[in-house]
């Protein structure tokens, strides 16, 4: 059995055992083509050599759909174990308020696919300013910048994408309150889990903040707030668009922290609303 379908089952885990079962079951027959031959053109003249290498990339591209485009070519080119190394990262942590009152009054099936019209805008924005969807989590997502993939202005990026990610999720969700929180500094960026169940995952005090910062922003009415210390570590044409403003303590943290705030109000984005999820989002508080 190849080493690379067996990394792929180990680190895509459970929620993927079809797309790893396909890998493996595959062997050495896809792997030996894809890797052992760097000339796609001369392969596709044999016809069985031709189906192999375009099912290998669809098993790929089905693989980055869960992990990241970005972590599933880490996988496919290096050995995936557990460990990984302190980075300079920016994180970007968004929560929607709401999503309880809706799960009661709405079908499962419509919650999940007005969710996965929050999460496509939430990964769009996230895409466009080079950042990695860390994960999902329930109705909030974590965004890395910086990581798996360096980045020359993690900070400033995160920053953007989280003034663009306010104008549009203000259009979608209409009434609906959501919060979203940027933090940077340090923090370990690899594989955690167990051997038989890896996650590429961010771990740190950035991390800590990002969300706590999220949580107030909930309730404040611009929607996002940062740390100042991000806008420290961003370029000049970024930090600008932003605002510093009060000391305030957040929860489980001893030091306070400076907020920061979009300099700019929020602008329309002409996007398709989600009525129902904005209904929901008035009855929770």
């Amino acid at each position: 059995m190849s080493d690379t379908a067996l990394n792929l089952a180990v680190i895509v885990g459970w929620p993927v055992a079809p797309v790893a079962m396909v890998l493996i079951m595959l062997g050495w027959q896809a792997t030996g083509y894809l890797w052992d031959h760097d000339d796609f053109d001369r392969l596709s003249r044999r016809p069985h050599r031709r189906r192999c290498v375009a099912e290998w990339r669809r098993l790929r591209e089905q693989f980055g759909r869960y992990v990241g485009e970005d972590v599933a070519r880490r996988a496919l080119q290096h050995d995936t174990e557990m460990g990984g190394q302190e980075r300079d990262v920016a994180v970007l942590f968004v929560d929607l308020v709401g999503s309880s009152a809706l799960v009661t009054s709405q079908r499962p099936g419509e919650v999940v696919k007005l969710l996965n019209q929050f999460f496509q805008v939430v990964v769009d924005v996230v895409h466009r300013h080079g950042g990695f969807i860390n994960k999902f989590q329930g109705d909030a997502a974590l965004a890395v910048f910086g990581a798996p993939l360096e980045h020359p202005d993690e900070s400033g990026a995160a920053l953007a994408a989280a003034r663009e990610l306010r104008d549009e999720l203000i259009f979608v969700l209409g009434g609906t309150r959501f919060g979203i929180g940027v933090s940077a500094g340090r923090a370990f960026a690899g594989e955690v889990g167990a051997r038989n169940r890896l996650e590429y995952t961010v771990i740190g005090d950035t991390v800590n903040e990002a969300a706590r910062l999220t949580e107030v922003a909930k309730t404040d009415g611009g929607h996002v707030l940062a740390s100042a210390t991000t806008l420290d570590g961003a370029q000049d044409a970024e930090a600008l668009s932003w605002d510093l403003g009060e000391l305030v303590k957040l929860r489980g943290r001893a030091a306070p922290a400076r907020l920061a705030r979009p300099a700019a109000p929020p602008r329309a984005i002409p996007r398709g609303p989600m009525p129902h999820l904005a209904g929901a989002g008035r009855q929770r508080h």
